[in-house]
């Protein structure tokens, strides 16, 4: 099989090839870097409980209208944002930690949304919410990808410095009264709508995987955040692209074809990643000694 016939011609010929590719390079730009400052400010599980509160208000949305894109999107925003709430209150008003909550929360949604979808809809419906189909991608799906990708560039750019400082040093922010609550409940909009965009695409439980594993690899690779949230928008791009493939030509579904990719990318640098790999550090240490 020539380079043209395994890299080409599938985007080529197919129109759900090329539709897919599309949202996830939307994808990559935002969801991606919205990933790396959920590590750095150590939420990465934060960012899998918000991808499971999505699921209950895309099943209401379901119920009321079918698999209808607009009202599972608004569904989904609705719940995200409402457990992400309900959870900050739960945490400021008792001795719960916002991670406790966030889990106590994101399992009685997942819960709730899987008894919705099995009583109102049959097994397909709930593998398409859980697992999405990235081929399934339409105009309109693309569009609202698209959508939340732009607005997600454009302010994360707008608030990129208080953003990086309360992830660094949030007592600092806090006395200078840089109003760190707010820049948090931002951030948290701006993650529930990448994973709203991403369950069109991927399914509620995989939109997590294109969020979290590429910035997770990047922290093994880089160090200055400007580089990793390049780095981690690259990595989700080339993960997209080679999944896409693979699950062409192997007949996987596409969704976990994508993010097996990313998996095994953040394999290879847990052992090999320039700052924080096994190889790296073993080195380091073996230097240190001779030295």
């Amino acid at each position: 099989m020539s380079f043209q016939e395994l890299f080409i011609t599938p985007f080529v010929e197919f129109d759900f090839m090329r539709y897919a590719l599309a949202s996830i390079f939307c994808l990559a730009l935002s969801a991606a870097p919205v990933g790396v400052f959920l590590v750095m400010r150590r939420m990465s599980l934060v960012g899998d409980a918000l991808g499971h509160a999505v699921l209950p208000g895309a099943a209401v949305g379901y119920m009321f209208a079918g698999l209808s894109l607009p009202a599972m999107s608004i569904g989904g925003f609705a719940a995200g944002l409402l457990m992400a709430l309900l959870a900050g209150l739960v945490s400021r008003f008792t001795a719960l930690k916002e991670d406790a909550n966030f889990a106590a929360f994101y399992l009685t949604s997942l819960a709730i949304g899987v008894v919705l979808v099995s009583k109102n809809g049959d097994s397909v419906d709930l593998l398409h919410l859980l697992f999405g189909s990235v081929l399934a991608v339409d105009v309109p799906a693309l569009t609202m990808i698209a959508v939340a990708a732009s607005v997600t560039a454009v302010v994360l750019a707008v608030i990129y410095r208080p953003l990086v400082l309360e992830s660094i040093d949030p007592l600092f922010l806090k006395a200078v009264n840089g109003k760190g609550g707010f820049w948090h409940v931002l951030f948290l909009v701006l993650v529930v709508m990448n994973m709203v965009a991403g369950f069109q695409a991927l399914g509620t439980l995989m939109s997590v995987g294109l969020m979290m594993l590429p910035a997770i690899t990047a922290r093994l690779w880089a160090k200055s955040m400007g580089m990793m949230i390049a780095l981690s928008a690259v990595i989700a791009l080339l993960c997209g692209f080679g999944g896409l493939l693979f699950s062409y030509h192997v007949e996987i579904p596409s969704g976990p074809a994508i993010i097996l990719c990313c998996g095994v990318l953040y394999a290879l640098s847990v052992v090999f990643g320039w700052e924080g790999g096994v190889v790296t550090k073993w080195l380091k240490r073996r230097k240190h000694k001779v030295g």
